[in-house]
């Protein structure tokens, strides 16, 4: 017998319904995700990342509140410079002096001339500021606070309105007897030794010792040197931002850290009397 003749269509019709019934094989499976160590090995390099950036980051978020905080020196400085100019030279006045023992202003002082007015500890709105001698020139409440400035007023959600205080060098007008023996310039032409790229007018004050708006310190070979009357801000990588009768502002860092113990501190451990010292070669020393 003969078989019978295969045609091309036969054999493409058997094919494909051979391959109809040939179960599909199915696809390979790759090694998709991660295995257990992968993740904790990604997870480790995260963790030491982070670990190399925070500081970086910590540190940088710190100089930024440190250059506001010298912008707003800058402002205030520029608001005191112009007041001397509208007033013949004459500065302005910083007359507000607080007792340490007492924690009240010391009778005979005029405290209506003041730079600013009020007691920081106490004040809740920004009155005393507005009030002040400087506000004219900017209408900006928010230059009389350090950024990094973060304390409040005792016994409610209040922060501090004001964060700096006013060299006792300038006062604009002479404590006379009240308080004469502290050296003192009043008018713009009478500054030297030091001389205005030399003398500090606005400072950065501690914000647990803060209260009056004038930053006072002992005359050398006085009774009480070797005391902070009010105590230097560390507020920025243990440093304090400071303007001066020029118009610059810097940035120094201390010696010691600024810790606040009590109104009237002493000068301690001995390494502080660098920052101390420092503090007072750019004030002025003598009535001379």
């Amino acid at each position: 017998m003969v078989a019978p003749r295969r045609t091309q269509g036969d054999a493409v019709g058997r094919s494909a319904a051979e391959d109809a019934e040939t179960p599909s094989q199915p696809p390979s499976i790759g090694t998709a995700g991660f295995t257990l160590i992968e993740l904790l090995v990604v997870v480790g390099i995260i963790a030491v990342l982070i670990a190399v950036l925070l500081p970086a980051l910590s540190r940088a978020k710190q100089f930024a509140l440190s250059v506001v905080c010298l912008d707003h020196l800058k402002q205030l400085q520029t608001c005191w410079l112009m007041y001397a100019n509208d007033h013949d030279g004459t500065l302005p006045p910083n007359l507000s002096v607080y007792d340490l023992s007492t924690g009240k202003p010391i009778p005979g002082l005029d405290l209506r001339m003041t730079w600013c007015a009020g007691d920081v500890r106490a004040d809740v709105n920004t009155v005393n500021i507005e009030n002040g001698y400087l506000f004219p020139y900017n209408r900006s409440t928010a230059i009389y606070r350090c950024p990094a400035d973060k304390a409040r007023v005792a016994g409610s959600y209040v922060r501090h309105t004001r964060s700096y205080n006013m060299s006792q060098s300038v006062t604009g007008i002479s404590f006379g007897a009240v308080l004469g023996s502290i050296p003192t310039f009043q008018k713009l032409t009478q500054i030297r030794k030091p001389d205005p790229a030399d003398l500090f007018v606005f400072i950065g004050v501690h914000e647990e010792g803060i209260a009056d708006s004038l930053f006072g310190i002992p005359v050398p070979g006085g009774s009480y040197d070797g005391m902070w009357f009010d105590l230097p801000a560390g507020r920025h990588n243990d440093g304090g931002n400071l303007s001066f009768a020029d118009g610059h502002v810097e940035h120094w860092r201390w010696a010691v850290p600024k810790v606040f113990r009590s109104l009237g501190q002493a000068v301690q451990p001995e390494e502080e009397w660098r920052d101390y010292d420092r503090v007072r070669d750019h004030m002025r020393k003598t009535m001379k």
